[in-house]
């Protein structure tokens, strides 16, 4: 069984693909699950049944397919703030091990990533 690696970095157009979604999705939370390859945020899988709403993304996490490569969360914040909230920090303490949150106005500056214990993480934007 391989080990889990925490990612140390996300690809550029990965970053921009979530910032896209979240600003879609506005004013509604958008969701998503995060994998890596090598140490690096590759991309996202959409979960059947995540529901998206103006407080909340619900994650149907039975839904997720064993998968090595799979390594967190990614959602979005619509009122800006981009750090966790007490019910992001339950579900980050349950499931995998980077979880990002974006914040409005969904730009390269409104974004931040934390660790499954609720830490602040740094993830270099690599080509």
């Amino acid at each position: 069984m391989p080990m889990f690696q925490r990612p140390t970095a996300i690809r550029r157009k990965t970053l921009r693909m979530i910032l896209g979604a979240s600003r879609d999705a506005y004013p509604n939370e958008f969701g998503a699950i995060l994998r890596a390859e090598h140490g690096v945020i590759t991309e996202l899988l959409l979960i059947p049944g995540t529901v998206g709403g103006r407080r909340h993304a619900i994650f149907q996490l039975h839904q997720i397919p064993p998968d090595f490569t799979v390594v967190g969360t990614v959602h979005s914040h619509p009122s800006g703030v981009f750090h966790p909230s007490h019910e992001d920090l339950r579900l980050f303490s349950k499931f995998g091990g980077v979880h990002i949150v974006t914040g409005h106005p969904y730009d390269e500056s409104t974004w931040g990533a934390w660790d499954y214990a609720g830490q602040p993480v740094s993830l270099d934007v690599v080509a």
